[in-house]
């Protein structure tokens, strides 16, 4: 049976957003193009200038939160809500919050008896965490005429950095995925550095696990390929090694063997530790683009902001755990729940650390004020 929709996982680097453009070009119907944040929506737009000159009159690019409330909320939103809705409320954990217990768990207003102070701040915002479900509501209560809406404006619906929807964001594709759109998701697992919401809907396909939810709840509809996009065309083969320990579950990363993307003129690779007394030297000498895990200033990037962006060389400053994972490897530690039980938890926030490494073509440098004796993991190498 010939399926309609694809999901192609990824490795870092392998030309998702290139993928996606030129697939996009041999398509004349109405496509729309959606990916979370921001900063990659503006990536692709400045991928279809590079490729083709202009974005063609067929193309729509929006964030995935701007296409929910274009195309999710305002046209069927009186069938739920009569109120005005007054924009949009972004939120980094669950929303709606009624009371917190004693023991520190949050407890949300109802849905079925409190559904403004679920789905609204005070000042009437929706929150974010809460976009989707609103969507799958109002397409409940219209009779499904959101979705038929949909199937009407866009023959062709293609997923940039599709790991990070989460929750409902899932049933909303589920819904797409029986319509007659033709859909293509793309991917990397390993770079879950945002989260379009936090709730237990589907919480077991959290961090990055969006294959294993095609395969038990869409097979019918969508197919997964593995191939496509397995090589890196952006990292050395020491940054894919290296990046590759974060992530022992998932097949090593490699390099491509293009001759245009290897064919630059390169006298230092690796990914090297760096006292901070050496940084101005090296800055000089090499002038990496400089990553921090936050607070970082213009023309320096934050970890998670730099995702689909490529530079030759970065220098990164790590955190604390980042630092031990340097010398240890060990990528989780034990830790007491509420209920005094022992559980293993991710010492260090791998997914952006993996996305700071991978945006480096070259070389990696790593501020790390060791002492020579110092012991670290292997593919370090100390400048």
């Amino acid at each position: 049976m010939l399926l309609n929709n694809k999901l192609l996982i990824s490795v870092a680097g392998s030309g998702k957003t290139t993928y996606l453009v030129r697939s996009a070009l041999r398509i004349k119907d109405p496509l729309l193009i959606t990916t979370f944040t921001e900063a990659n929506e503006k990536e692709i737009r400045k991928k279809f200038c590079e490729i083709n000159g202009h974005i063609p009159a067929n193309v729509t690019i929006q964030t995935w939160f701007s296409f929910l409330i274009q195309h999710g909320v305002k046209p069927y939103q009186g069938s739920v809500f009569t109120e005005k809705i007054n924009g949009l409320l972004l939120v980094n954990e669950a929303s709606g919050i009624k009371f917190t217990t004693k023991t520190g768990i949050k407890v949300q207003y109802s849905e079925a008896e409190e559904f403004e102070k679920h789905y609204f701040s005070k000042n009437g915002k929706i929150y974010s965490d809460k976009l989707s479900k609103f969507v799958i509501r109002c397409n409940e209560k219209s009779g499904g005429l959101v979705i038929k809406r949909l199937a009407k404006i866009f023959k062709n619906i293609y997923f940039d950095e599709v790991q990070d929807l989460a929750g409902n964001d899932l049933e909303l594709l589920k819904l797409i995925f029986k319509t007659n759109i033709k859909t293509i998701l793309v991917g990397d697992p390993r770079q879950v550095t945002y989260l379009t919401h936090n709730e237990r809907k589907n919480s077991q396909y959290r961090d990055g696990n969006i294959k294993q939810f095609i395969l038990d709840k869409c097979s019918k509809y969508c197919m997964v390929d593995e191939q496509i996009l397995r090589y890196s065309h952006r990292n050395s083969a020491e940054i894919c090694g290296f990046s590759s320990l974060l992530y022992p579950e998932f097949e090593k990363s490699r390099p491509c063997e293009c001759c245009e993307c290897r064919s630059g003129i390169n006298d230092h690779s690796g990914v090297y530790l760096i006292k901070s007394t050496d940084i101005e030297k090296y800055c000089l000498e090499f002038n990496p683009v400089v990553l921090r895990h936050q607070l970082a200033v213009e023309p320096e990037w934050n970890f998670g902001n730099c995702k689909g962006l490529g530079f030759d060389r970065v220098l990164i400053y790590p955190t604390g755990p980042i630092r031990d994972f340097l010398k240890t490897g060990l990528l989780t530690k034990k830790v007491k729940d509420r209920s005094g039980s022992i559980k293993e938890k991710y010492s260090l926030d791998r997914a952006k650390f993996y996305v700071a490494l991978t945006r480096a073509r070259y070389s990696v440098a790593i501020v790390c004020d060791y002492d020579e004796n110092d012991i670290f993991i292997s593919g370090l190498k100390k400048y």
